[in-house]
């Protein structure tokens, strides 16, 4: 089972892309930890676990979480238990998460897949973070710097997907996976099944 790591700028459409994927029966998303406050449209344990800064700090003391960073003011975490279970329950895990936190995840897990969700263009970008209508706009200016500092580490990620089709992206990001479990490495059990059959 593979751990697949999507992220990319604010407003690059990180969430409906992961959306679609989860129709498919093999992902599961790992739900991040957060001290960012919860938008009307969001669910405790569906799309983050809302944490205070004290809870989040205690979770750090405890070694309880692969990664960790401070995003524009607030923190993000993915907790390890979830991972853990989620592999071992035998379904691919999705992260999705920030720069910083995909390549500690990289660190980590050399056989992670980091994919780089981007939109078509820097325009784009802007309008669906006006379009989203949550944000302020000193917000939107930090997001949209924070968005050109990222897209600079693009050489880290192993795969790039421009999201300015959903459903492409979502069918690309199905073929990276496909292809990632064909790779040799992944393939020892195959291997020894037949020399012992």
């Amino acid at each position: 089972m593979l751990k697949i790591v999507i992220s990319g700028p604010s407003g690059c459409g990180k969430g409906t892309v992961v959306k679609e994927l989860l129709k498919y029966s093999n992902y599961k998303l790992s739900i991040s930890v957060t001290t960012r406050q919860k938008r009307s449209t969001e669910e405790e344990g569906v799309h983050y676990f809302f944490k205070t800064q004290e809870e989040f700090d205690s979770m750090i003391a405890g070694d309880e979480l692969l990664e960790y960073a401070n995003f524009c003011g607030n923190f993000y975490g993915t907790p390890k238990d979830y991972v853990d279970k989620t592999i071992k329950d035998g379904f691919d895990i999705i992260l999705e998460i920030e720069v910083e936190g995909a390549l500690k995840i990289k660190d980590k897990f050399p056989e992670a897949i980091l994919i780089f969700l981007i939109p078509p263009t820097f325009t784009e970008l802007h309008s669906r973070l006006v379009g989203r209508q949550t944000e302020s706009e000193d917000v939107i200016n930090y997001r949209l710097s924070r968005a050109r500092e990222e897209l600079a580490l693009y050489k880290k990620y192993d795969y790039i997907v421009i999201n300015d089709d959903i459903s492409e992206a979502v069918r690309q990001i199905n073929a990276i996976v496909e292809s990632e479990k064909l790779r040799s490495h992944n393939r020892k059990d195959i291997i020894d099944f037949m020399l012992n059959n």
